[in-house]
């Protein structure tokens, strides 16, 4: 059996240095929630490939829906001949859709040719050109997506002038001293001084941030942003690639809000571990560009729209909306029990939508100040203790918790003992 050192070793020698792996670990076996490298050492994964596995590793329906359809075809590439599975897959995410009306579903392959490819379809319907996102927001890490996603390190350093006409409003978070109100004057300052609202076609917003530190849009800045995208023929984004499929207790974190998008981006979960992704759109809005504008190779691939089907049935007959809740409200209890402790190293605001869960590293108990890098101490130890976890956030300062939502009670406090362990000072 290769050793993990073995196995880094080659990795060294056959993969790009910029190819970045959070742990020296190498993955044999993986069942719902748990892992094992190929040393045998078995692991709780409280990262979900980051949040791709909101049904689990392999779970038993996706996997034979998968292979139900590989004993069928593989490829046969949707705009030369169709498929039913893509047909289905479009009208049970249509039917999901958060908003009101007639819609029409986009199938891809990543999010980022989700995002891309909203980004299109809103400028040929609005006939514009500009696009605003936020500060801390992640998109992608294509020329688009890269110019959208409102962090540079590490995403956007070295890599040469960003594409033009995109634009950042700062996310509000109170701790880092940004409120609604302030988002809101930014906009009319770049309304006033960048760009008129006439020339924007969209706005792209994340539910909940990801990268960003999983803070989630305050429901008065979203409303605010439906007021002035309906002021002034924008389309208003919402980017549900790591928020979709359940992992905030609805299916779409939008949904939170009551706040109605015109346009949706869907990845991640939605494929329970095979590549898929899509848009959702107003139908208007979504054929307002010509046949032939949009698609790809391997757009909506049928081992994709098969296992996204299946992830479907298994959110909706195993209750998984209900389950994100009770996931969610377990782990914040643990981690405010945690979080008045001497013991432990300082953590501090605790914050989550149903089962996408955070927590910050603290500076000083007591003190809203993050530590900054103060993430990556506690995942390495957290590994040393079996468990997978990931850091987020604007300064690394960021613990961020997508524990599969197939996961029982008792793994999910195994989990978090392990972070227990971790944070011991």
């Amino acid at each position: 059996m290769a050793r993990n050192i073995e196995l880094l070793n080659r990795r060294s020698l056959a993969v790009p240095r910029g190819v970045a792996t959070a742990l020296p670990i190498f993955i044999a076996r993986a069942e719902n929630v748990e892992m094992w490298d190929e040393e045998g050492r078995r692991y709780i994964d409280f990262a979900g490939g980051i949040a791709v596995l909101n049904v689990g590793h392999r779970h038993p329906r996706v996997a034979a829906a998968v292979r139900a359809q590989l004993d069928d075809y593989m490829h046969v590439a949707f705009q030369v001949t169709a498929y039913e599975p893509y047909v289905e897959l479009a009208e049970r995410l249509n039917a999901l859709a958060p908003f009101s009306g007639e819609a029409r579903t986009l199938l891809l392959t990543t999010g980022a040719e989700a995002v891309e490819n909203a980004v299109k379809i809103a400028r040929a319907a609005t006939g514009r050109s500009g696009v605003i996102a936020f500060t801390g927001g992640f998109h992608g890490r294509t020329a688009l997506t890269m110019a959208l996603t409102g962090k540079v390190v590490p995403y956007k350093r070295g890599f040469g002038v960003s594409v033009p006409n995109v634009y950042h409003l700062p996310f509000p978070v109170p701790h880092h001293g940004i409120e609604v109100e302030q988002t809101l004057r930014a906009l009319q300052y770049l309304f006033a001084a960048d760009m008129p609202p006439e020339d924007v076609a969209a706005i792209i917003i994340e539910p909940v941030q990801g990268e960003g530190g999983f803070h989630a849009a305050p429901a008065a800045l979203l409303a605010a942003l439906r007021t002035l995208c309906d002021e002034h023929g924008i389309m208003l984004i919402a980017d549900e690639v790591q928020t979709g499929f359940g992992r905030t207790g609805r299916m779409f974190g939008i949904e939170h809000s009551g706040i109605e998008p015109d346009l949706v981006t869907v990845a991640k979960s939605m494929g329970g571990g095979l590549p898929i992704s899509g848009v959702i759109g107003r139908a208007a809005v979504m054929d307002a560009v010509e046949p032939g504008g949009l698609g790809g190779t391997y757009g909506g691939p049928p081992l994709g729209c098969a296992a996204g089907l299946a992830v479907l049935d298994v959110i909706e007959d195993e209750g998984l909306l209900e389950r994100a809740e009770a996931i969610g409200k377990r782990i914040i209890r643990r981690l405010e029990e945690l979080a008045v402790r001497n013991d432990l190293l300082p953590i501090g605001h605790i914050r989550g939508l149903g089962a996408m869960i955070a927590f910050d590293m603290l500076e000083d108990r007591g003190s809203d100040a993050v530590a900054p890098n103060g993430a990556k101490t506690v995942t390495t130890r957290a590994a040393d203790e079996g468990l997978i976890l990931l850091g987020c956030g604007t300064y690394g300062e960021t613990i961020r918790i997508l524990v599969p939502l197939t996961a029982s009670d008792a793994i999910v406090d195994e989990g978090l003992a392990a972070i227990e362990r971790a944070l011991r000072a």
